[in-house]
């Protein structure tokens, strides 16, 4: 049964609050440095956060034995979590895990590709369908009154800059509700996808991702396997391409410069998302781990995860908490988004860091949100 979606319809003073996009690209905790955060829980960082070069792991295993448009991850021991000053509370304190091999798709599914998906089987996203008002209510605080069924109509959430500085904390400024916007039609039923065949595909539900990895053979990583590949064989770096400062690094991933949500520079080249493999790929071979879009991971979000005791068969190969809980909302269940959007910026979303958690409901869909895919190496 499907969740109420990307939108909390939450009627405050008698104003329409658009309050699920604080789950994607919401500002970011500057709490604590990780490194103290590290010494004071005692941990050490592995001396080998890598096993040899990104070139021996691609040597390892044989060409023909990496499936078309993946690359091979090695097997490797890291401290997941916050790297930086800009940590965020659900980052700490960092723990120990393992990770074994595994392939994981070299770019975010594409248009091109999820086009492919729909031809093949008919399928239809969350986004394209109605919202089912009964199962949107359960996860909404009681009492909650019912909108209009005009917005309960199939739509998604479209980003629109503003003209001028907002409040960031009210997200409605720049994300509007709009009706007919969906995959095929990413700013609403007037756009299409003309010329971007080769973007990656975003109003994208994990739902609709679940959909796709079936039908591919393959699945969703988990946490702790995006975080492992995004680092892309560097020893704990910040971001996938090192620790370059985000100033110095327009030409190395599709993020917002300028001022958030008005004044977009566009130093990148891009105002919405680019090709995919237009930024340079990190140690494995993997581009846009960094901006572009969202990617849904398999795990459920807790606020607390990296909080929980772990055993040592935990730490090995983790699939993320039983259950879900964001104390934002309570009563949502949630799963993790991974790498950030064009729309991320050390003012408001430093997204695009190796280790920064965002979350969002099953049924979600967002303008800036689609994923990759993953395949068991063994």
């Amino acid at each position: 049964m499907r969740l109420f979606r990307n939108i909390r319809l939450l009627v405050l003073a008698g104003a329409l609050i658009l309050a699920a996009c604080r789950d994607a690209d919401g500002p970011p905790s500057h709490r604590g440095d990780a490194q103290q955060a590290d010494q004071a829980a005692g941990a050490q960082l592995p001396e080998k956060a890598r096993a040899g070069s990104p070139e021996a792991h691609q040597n390892s295993v044989h060409p023909d034995s990496v499936p078309e448009g993946m690359v091979y991850i090695p097997s490797g021991s890291f401290l997941m979590g916050g790297k930086s000053d800009q940590a965020s509370p659900d980052e700490l304190p960092r723990r120990s895990v393992q990770v074994a091999g595994f392939f994981m798709d070299r770019t975010e599914v594409t248009n091109r590709e999820f086009a492919a998906f729909v031809d093949a089987t008919g399928y239809e996203t969350v986004a394209e369908k109605p919202i089912d008002w009964e199962a949107m209510k359960t996860q909404l605080p009681p009492g909650t009154p019912k909108p209009p069924d005009s917005l309960l109509q199939a739509g998604s959430l479209v980003f629109h800059a503003t003209d001028r500085p907002v409040d960031l904390r009210d997200l409605s400024q720049w994300w509007h509700w709009t009706l007919g916007a969906n995959w095929k039609h990413p700013e609403g039923p007037e756009s299409d996808l003309e010329g971007r065949m080769d973007h990656p595909v975003v109003h994208i539900a994990l739902d609709d991702a679940l959909a796709y990895a079936r039908w591919a053979g393959k699945r969703l990583p988990t946490e702790a396997e995006w975080e492992w590949a995004s680092m892309g064989g560097l020893e704990d770096p910040k971001y996938p391409w090192g620790n370059a400062p985000i100033s110095e690094s327009a030409d190395k991933a599709n993020f917002w410069q300028g001022i958030f949500p008005y004044s977009n520079e566009q130093a990148d080249g891009y105002l919405r998302t680019a090709p995919v493999g237009t930024y340079p790929a990190n140690g494995y071979g993997l581009v846009d781990m960094a901006g572009n879009v969202w990617e849904w991971c398999q795990d459920k979000y807790r606020s607390d995860t990296y909080q929980l005791e772990t055993t040592p068969t935990d730490r090995m190969n983790p699939r993320g908490p039983d259950t879900s809980f964001d104390p934002s909302e309570p009563l949502a269940e949630k799963y993790v988004i991974r790498g950030g959007s064009y729309l991320c910026n050390d003012s408001y979303c430093s997204g695009y860091r190796v280790s920064r958690r965002m979350r969002a409901t099953r049924d979600s869909a967002f303008g800036h949100t689609g994923f990759r895919c993953v395949k068991d190496a063994e």
